[in-house]
């Protein structure tokens, strides 16, 4: 239950002349997209990062310093935080490499690139089928493609962008289309893992061929929307009045391209729409009838109650933030929220540096 860590980056890269300022945003960019899959990357890694931006030691020599960091470990670290700061290592490469081919191949070299030497499969496109439970479906699945038609499909949707003409289009019309092609891309799921950090590189790469003049900063800050926003625009439940949907794409690619300021919050998009809904209460000096409310405030002292109205308020609050507010310890907030998700009244989505609290 940690608190919502600002990126590393962000003050650093603030701070450097333009020369040194692509670099960095790559950096940050690729340790953002680890979040998707809820990994964290190292201080070492951090570290290393920072002194290739300085011109210290070039992207290559980063690499051979993280697999001797690893190496000298000899599995005493957790092999999800050596994927991440791997796989961080060689995003930043990709996407300072200014060469980038539109095809299949591609793409799956961008795979086989993050990857080797941590999957099995790196490069390989999956041979079985899958399902994944996501919270902003309420627990339902996307349909992903079939492993027996995978490269059939992959093929297909790439000849159709191949021979799509953008002349004559509106911004809008643009930014429409390409959420278009980036969801069905991702939804074919061509990989068993690494998917969305494949195709978040291979859409970056593809976005700059296109003139655009991509900031890496919104995937370093929003890549867990991205991911959601993906699994939005491929799921249907026609039953309850649910339909796919690119509108939170959309919102995404404006920022992006036309450097719109959007609000971007995950609870926007779960499919019940019930924490979307924000409550006309004052947090600290209105009492919480635990009767009336939807959620079982009998099981809650009074300091969790106003936790719950904070988080009500403003659901990416921080745990010092918290502690500020109520004049108490951080130790004391972090027991508080512990309680609370053991008792089911919250639930944390997203990473810890980038996730909001969901009142449940």
């Amino acid at each position: 239950m940690d608190d919502i860590k600002k990126d590393p980056f962000e003050e650093y890269i603030k701070n450097l002349p333009p020369s040194k300022k692509e670099i960095g945003q790559a950096w940050s960019a690729a340790i953002g997209l680890q979040d998707v899959d809820g990994l964290k990357t190292s201080e070492y890694l951090h570290a290393t990062a920072k002194k290739n931006i300085d011109g210290e030691i070039t992207i290559d020599e980063a690499g051979d310093l993280i697999n001797s960091y690893y190496e000298g470990k000899n599995g005493r670290v957790e092999h999800e935080t050596e994927e991440a700061d791997k796989v961080s290592q060689r995003i930043t490469k990709l996407l300072s490499d200014k060469s980038f081919v539109f095809s299949p191949a591609q793409y799956i070299s961008i795979h086989k690139e993050l990857f080797r030497g941590i999957y099995s499969h790196a490069g390989k496109l999956r041979d079985y089928n899958i399902t994944k439970k996501e919270w902003v479906l309420d627990g339902d699945t996307v349909l992903y493609g079939y492993a027996i038609d995978l490269k059939e499909t992959l093929d297909y949707d790439f000849s159709q962008e191949r021979d799509f003409h953008y002349n004559g289009l509106s911004m809008q019309e643009v930014i429409t289309h390409l959420a278009r092609f980036v969801s069905r891309l991702w939804q074919i799921h061509v990989f068993g893992e690494g998917n969305t950090r494949t195709t978040a590189v291979f859409f970056i790469k593809y976005l700059r061929q296109l003139g655009f003049d991509v900031d890496n900063d919104l995937f370093a800050e929003h890549s867990w929307y991205f991911r959601n926003a993906l699994v939005r625009a491929n799921y249907n439940n026609i039953k309850k009045g649910i339909y796919e949907t690119t509108e939170y794409l959309e919102l995404f690619l404006q920022n992006l391209l036309l450097d719109q300021k959007n609000e971007l919050h995950n609870r926007e998009m779960h499919v019940s729409g019930r924490f979307s809904r924000k409550q006309d209460i004052d947090p600290i000096k209105q009492d919480i009838d635990p009767i009336n409310d939807p959620i079982k405030y009998k099981d809650l002292n009074e300091r969790e109650k106003k936790i719950v109205g904070l988080l009500r308020e403003e659901p990416t609050l921080t745990r010092s933030k918290m502690a500020e507010i109520l004049g108490c310890s951080d130790a004391t907030i972090k027991r508080a929220l512990q309680s609370m998700v053991q008792k089911n009244i919250i639930c944390r989505i997203g990473s810890n540096k980038k996730g909001e609290w969901i009142i449940n």
